[in-house]
């Protein structure tokens, strides 16, 4: 086995330059949720090239993909994300993380060489739109995870953490309809849109007294009104609900669905509310396979922390950590000072010291994928965990 492991370091550090382009082409051509074509394009070609079998658009959507190399079980699948954020780039890093999928999969791929036919694959699967746009549960829905034994995924963040658990997520929309008149000369005849989208901000922080540490609830209003002599007569605020599960982000968004209609009912708006895009799970790291990763990461000289507190943040490998055993270790990049969805942390996602520590942590993904082929019982233990887990 330490043959194997051996075999894909060295792999990952000969495809290492052009790797490290990889991850700053996409860095400097950032793109948003559903519209990562460059990405896609870049990803598959340079995937094809190296030997995968390369499925485009996979399941229906445009930028997914998936690219296989093997056959047999257990199909160990690592996860590469590629989308960015409106206006500051790829301030959460996900460059680094196709990086890291991609190095991770052609160590594999290596090591299956080596095993030979019917071993097991390999799967490097492309998924869209993690800001929000839920790619991962839309090919959860449509079946690309049905063949998957096992999933990972390495996060760039400000720490290096084995385990840490996210909130689950929901996104909603309040769309204020008042009635439009002269705001000077005849202000009585309207209805105030703006007012109800302040009133339902204000009602929101007003609840935080009440909330539970570990929830959170964060509003922007996308639009309020087109001239100031002009009564409001629509308005729209966008909302993210957060708690560290399912059931208690729930009894949290009816608190906040509240406050939006309270303030319909005080300014005469009409109001609808809806829910927009995918929810997404609490992260619910396999204990099994996150021992094996971190047994691995020792073992490549890393400076990490097994366990950490869990984070306010959420992200759509919750649902797959519910749908197969997943892990989604989080790694430095950085002094440590630099948050994610900052511009600071976006300047740290391109730099030699963010490309290296995305190489370190994709060499423990497939080292860790080596375990789950050849480790007598490993999988299995790793199955039983997730069993007892659900």
């Amino acid at each position: 086995m330490q043959d194997l492991k051996a075999k894909a370091g060295v792999v990952i550090d000969n495809y290492q330059k052009e790797l490290h382009k990889l991850g700053d082409e996409i860095w400097q051509n950032p793109e948003l949720c559903y519209e990562e074509h460059s990405a896609h394009r870049l990803l598959t070609a340079f995937l094809e090239e190296k030997g995968f079998s390369v499925e485009r658009a996979y399941t229906g959507l445009s930028t997914a993909f998936r690219a296989t190399f093997g056959s047999g079980k257990p199909n160990v699948c690592v996860i590469c994300e590629y989308d960015a954020l409106p206006g500051i780039g790829h301030a959460c890093g996900h460059n680094l993380i196709a990086e890291a999928g991609v190095a991770a999969g052609l160590g594999l791929k290596a090591a299956l060489e080596s095993i030979g036919e019917g071993a097991g694959r390999v799967t490097v699967l492309g998924t869209p739109a993690e800001e929000g746009g839920g790619g991962k549960v839309a090919l959860i829905e449509n079946g690309a995870f049905e063949d998957v034994d096992v999933a990972m995924m390495v996060h760039p963040c400000p720490y290096n953490i084995v385990i840490q658990k996210t909130a689950s997520y929901a996104g909603y929309s309040a769309t204020y309809l008042g009635k439009a008149s002269h705001a000077a000369a005849f202000p009585w005849e309207g209805i105030n849109a703006l007012d109800a989208a302040v009133m339902a901000y204000n009602s929101v922080s007003v609840l935080r007294q009440q909330m539970k540490p570990t929830w959170r609830v964060h509003c922007v209003i996308l639009e309020g009104g087109v001239k100031p002599n002009i009564i409001p007569e629509r308005s729209v605020v966008s909302y993210f609900v957060r708690a560290p599960t399912s059931s208690e982000r729930n009894t949290l968004a009816e608190r906040v669905k509240a406050c939006f209609e309270a303030a319909a009912t005080a300014t005469g708006c009409k109001v609808e509310l809806k829910e927009v895009g995918y929810a997404y799970d609490d992260l619910f790291p396999n204990e099994s396979l996150a021992k094996l990763y971190a047994k691995n990461l020792e073992g490549l000289g890393a400076d990490f922390s097994y366990t950490g507190d869990p984070t306010g943040a959420s992200t759509d490998m919750g649902n797959v950590s519910y749908a197969v055993p997943s892990i989604h270790p989080m790694f430095k990049i950085g002094s440590g000072e630099e948050m994610n969805h900052s511009r600071d942390f976006t300047a740290v996602a391109n730099t030699p010291q963010a490309h290296a520590q995305s190489i370190l942590y994709a060499k423990a993904m497939a080292h860790t994928g080596i375990d789950l082929l050849v480790g007598e019982g490993t999988l299995e233990a790793v199955k039983k965990a997730f069993e007892q887990q659900n």
